[in-house]
């Protein structure tokens, strides 16, 4: 297994003559991912015959040896934070923890730090052997800050490069799959259903998505779990379970809203229907105000651990914010 630190010596076969420097790498060190080999190519940390190549697309010949220096993994740019977090599962190659509302999950403009990523650097210290050569988790998806749930990083490249995979591929071919409940308005007439409909950025509110014909391919599967009525017994709100099988930004909360089923608290979204919390009686509404976000929870996530293969699966109960609102509607 290479790792930061590492040389590797790899002779070319007769098969991989002709081929390009960095798709051999490519197939030969599976471990790296496709944008770390290249950024090692080109710092001249891949020789042939004892020179350095800076070029990733040189064809390479049988029988030549190819060395890759691979540098020990700097310190991680973010600063480590010492932020509470709830761990699900953690063992060397990935951590699973249980996302609170309002954090964060990135570093960006508007939150250089108190984020997920600073939280995991300092969670995680040395047990981080690196991605793409920086001592950092490697995020594969992300929940919007006020999504709450399960979610995933990687602690080395290899488990980021197997991560990477698995959710790029969306389980078609693997065993990837992730859940979601959801507390929307209204009640959709069909037990169960799926949207399929592609999703860009809005063409005037660019901090929004819409669903846009050419856009990016978008499918959501929803299951009804439970509808909630108002006192004449007409429903006014369901909690649904979505499963993804893509994964676009604000997907469910787009697509959902789209079907005239916004998430409660959504006020991006769902703004349209904030009127109809009159129909929810006292307790419901001052909890639905309370909420102060998206009623969106990742509940269920299954990978194929990047190590073993071995298929598992880590499921966070609904956050008590959402479980009172839902018992709430209940009457």
């Amino acid at each position: 297994m290479i790792t930061d630190g590492h040389v590797e010596e790899i002779v070319v076969s007769e098969e991989e003559a002709g081929g390009r420097l960095d798709r051999v790498l490519a197939v030969r060190l599976s471990e790296l991912s496709r944008s770390r080999l290249k950024a090692l190519i080109v710092a001249g940390r891949v020789s042939i015959g004892g020179r350095p190549v800076h070029d990733p697309a040189q064809h390479v010949k049988s029988s030549e040896v190819i060395v890759v220096d691979v540098p020990p993994a700097e310190p991680a740019e973010p600063a480590a934070e010492d932020i509470p977090l709830e761990v699900i599962h953690e063992d060397e190659a990935i951590i699973v923890i249980n996302k609170p509302a309002g954090l964060v999950v990135h570093p960006a403009a508007g939150h250089a730090s108190g984020t997920l990523v600073n939280a995991l650097i300092a969670h995680c210290g040395a047990s981080l052997s690196g991605i793409g050569g920086v001592k950092r988790p490697g995020i594969v998806h992300r929940l919007d800050k006020d999504t709450t749930g399960v979610l995933i990083a990687a602690k080395t490249d290899r488990a980021h490069k197997s991560l990477t995979d698995q959710f790029a591929d969306h389980g078609r071919t693997g065993v990837l799959r992730r859940a979601y409940v959801a507390l929307v308005w209204g009640a959709p007439k069909l037990p169960s259903g799926t949207i399929d409909l592609p999703i860009d950025r809005h063409r005037t509110a660019r901090e929004k998505m819409a669903v846009r014909t050419g856009g990016r391919e978008a499918i959501t599967h929803w299951q009804v779990i439970e509808r909630f009525t108002d006192k004449d017994g007409t429903p006014v709100a369901s909690a649904l379970l979505c499963e993804l099988e893509t994964g676009r930004t604000h997907q469910i909360r787009v697509h959902l809203a789209h079907a005239g089923h916004p998430l409660l608290g959504d006020d991006v979204y769902g703004s349209g229907f904030k009127t109809k919390a009159v129909r929810l009686d006292a307790k419901a509404r001052a909890l639905l105000e309370g909420l102060g976000r998206q009623a969106l929870h990742a509940a269920h996530l299954t990978i194929a651990h990047p190590l073993t293969g071995e298929e598992m699966s880590f499921d966070a109960d609904w956050p008590e914010d959402m479980a009172k609102l839902a018992q709430a509607l209940r009457w």
